[in-house]
């Protein structure tokens, strides 16, 4: 047996390899079987193209055993098997794959081979520092065994072998402060890892699994026995025709794999074929996880090549908008790295997410249209997301998005669409009317909504603090501009009313002018209104940053403090406004308490604080004791 040195460059690799390109140690074992599931594959392909070549394809098999004595663990597999000269071109040297020149030269259309960068098998340099390869090719009569202790080099020698195919021994390290290797001798680890990452890999992949069984005749005595069982599911579920699949088979896979109790709210399963095939099944939950909404939420689907999982989390085949939706894509066309781990940026990528995001809209979509219950289920748990993604990134995403929203109308007493609010629209009807609260029985409450209510016009309830930012990042829908109940240019008052409030403001301008004077900064403007019925005042605002806005912009943890460019309005035809100018004429220091009080009403109203509560409660207490 002569030693031979790996070549400088390749030297450098393993070195490279073994500390820097895998990120998780365990995955060695998915290289290892991903390997050996190709050697399979080679030799099946071979049989199918070659008469002389005989072999039962039931007899295909993968086998791995464990040696906690000799801390050994061997992967095994009845494959093509490699002569002397493969295994020192494809062992010998790094990065030379043996896959990769079989797909070339033969460019098989019905076989899926894994492995292309001829790298993988080097990883299992991480967990073990001795290596053997026993390897026959089929209807070779010479058996070779390939052996390396790291990066000082390897050796090739004849052996003897039972069978084709090749047998992977690997003498695992001694456990370190940072590394419990000894979990890769843990029978119960290693079919983990195996479910994991090959679960779904195509041939039966065997091992010796210990199990508690009563002792024959007892009762409540027990013994260990061990059973050669076959550890991976095979055939993965999205790969079956979808007319095979119940849906109980579908929210099984679902609580296993994704770890949730209740069952998805709808399940789409897509396969696509053209300039990049994939295979995708996705789930929208019906509830949001615990962290959804926090920094540590982390979006993306599992991805498997060939069914191999690459990923577990795969951002960037879902956007930001749909990062509620849970699942998986199998795609043979993708560019993966050298490492198989981290996923390149390239054309196929791109073409999948796109696909699927298309998907997802569309089933949303017929959610909404025929089931209708399930879409407000989701809506409740998800709709927060799809508002904020209208408004974040300068509202790019509106155009997507809008038609999935929905805000609970007046006239319907219910959630709706704004395509069904137009659709409901009086004739001469020009805009969308919206009010913002805390809630529909606070809102149902303001004073400025009862002109709208007179009117029997709809107004759509907005109740969480980022509604009325994603209305704003739609601007328009339909042609349909959307207006605020608060906004203080707004008004239903035909044109003899109009300047019937103009006038009176008119009329009144030294009293408005010093009630201004008297709340100073506090409000923009003070002015008497035809737009309430029954209560005495409110506030309006002028400008972009209504009221709803000021409050939520005031909870975040900024020094800047936005302000609502308020307007106290009077109710003109309210006694406190006959009140307001016998104040003005007889007794200007009444009035400014009256002001203050006011304010602090329309305030109140609007669940806003009080900067001067004691103030306030002197001046009511004063004009309650005269």
């Amino acid at each position: 047996m002569k030693k031979k040195q790996f070549k400088a460059e390749s030297k450098k690799l393993l070195d490279l390899m073994i500390n820097s390109i895998y990120t998780n140690k365990e995955i060695f074992i998915r290289e290892l079987i991903s390997n050996a599931s190709d050697a399979i594959d080679k030799l099946h392909y071979r049989s199918l193209t070659d008469k002389k070549v005989k072999v039962d394809p039931d007899e295909f098999a993968i086998n791995v055993s464990i040696d906690k004595e000799k801390r050994t663990l061997t992967i095994s597999d009845n494959g093509c098997g490699m002569t002397a000269d493969e295994l020192e071109n494809n062992l010998g040297t790094i990065a030379k794959s043996g896959t990769l020149a079989f797909k070339e030269e033969n460019k098989p259309k019905d076989v899926d081979i894994i492995g292309q960068f001829g790298v993988g098998f080097y990883s299992a340099f991480m967990v073990s520092d001795h290596i053997q390869v026993i390897s026959k090719a089929y209807g070779s009569k010479d058996a070779n065994m390939w052996e390396s202790y790291g990066a000082d080099g390897y050796a090739i020698s004849e052996t003897t072998k039972d069978g084709y195919g090749t047998t992977i021994i690997l003498t695992i390290k001694e456990d370190t402060e940072h590394d419990k290797f000894s979990d890769y001798l843990d029978a119960n680890k290693v079919k983990e890892i195996i479910k994991k990452y090959s679960d779904y890999i195509r041939y039966p992949i065997k091992m010796d699994v210990e199990k508690e069984q009563l002792k024959d005749g007892s009762k409540d005595e027990y013994e260990v026995i061990t059973q050669n069982e076959t550890i991976n599911s095979m055939l993965p579920l999205w790969k079956k025709n979808k007319s095979e699949i119940t849906e109980e088979e579908y929210n099984n896979f679902y609580h296993n794999n994704f770890y949730d109790y209740a069952d998805p709210l709808k399940t789409i399963h897509t396969s696509v074929e053209g300039l990049c095939s994939y295979n995708a099944l996705l789930y929208i939950p019906n509830h949001a996880s615990y962290d959804f909404y926090s920094k540590n939420y982390e979006k993306g689907l599992q991805l498997y090549s060939n069914g191999v999982l690459i990923m577990d989390k795969c951002g960037e085949l879902l956007p930001d908008y749909f990062s509620f939706v849970k699942g998986l894509v199998d795609s043979s066309d993708l560019s993966l790295n050298i490492s198989r781990e981290i996923l390149q940026k390239d054309h196929q990528v791109q073409l999948i997410a796109k696909n699927i995001e298309k998907k997802i809209k569309k089933e949303l979509e017929d959610m909404l249209e025929n089931d209708r219950e399930n879409y407000e289920k989701f809506f409740d748990a998800f709709g927060m997301q799809l508002k904020f993604s209208v408004y974040n990134d300068f509202g790019i995403h509106k155009d997507e998005l809008q038609d999935l929203l929905l805000f609970y109308s007046s006239k319907e007493k219910k959630l709706i669409t704004l395509k069904e609010y137009v659709a409901n629209m009086k004739d001469d009807q020009d805009k969308i009317y919206y009010a913002c609260g805390e809630s529909k029985d606070k809102i149902d409450l303001m004073p400025q909504i009862e002109q709208f209510k007179e009117k029997d016009l709809d107004v759509l309830y907005l109740t969480e603090y980022v509604d009325e930012f994603a209305i704003q990042a739609i601007m328009n829908y339909d042609n349909k501009e959307f207006a605020n109940v608060s906004s203080e240019g707004l008004s239903l008052d035909d044109e003899e009313d109009s300047k019937k409030i103009e006038k009176e403001n008119k009329d009144n301008k030294d009293l408005l002018e010093l009630m201004h004077k008297t709340l100073g900064d506090d409000v923009h403007d003070v002015r008497f209104t035809s737009r309430l019925k029954k209560h005495p005042v409110c506030l309006t605002t002028e400008g972009p940053v209504s009221i709803e806005m000021e409050k939520v912009m005031r909870a975040m943890p900024t020094e800047d403090k936005i302000k609502a460019s308020a307007i106290l309005e009077i109710n003109e035809s309210h006694p406190i406004a006959q009140k307001l100018k016998d104040l003005y004429a007889s007794d200007k220091d009444a009035l400014e308490k009256y002001t203050k009080v006011l304010y602090a009403q329309a305030r109140l109203i609007e669940g806003l604080p009080l900067d001067n509560p004691t103030e306030i409660s002197n001046i009511v207490c004063d004009m309650i004791s005269k």
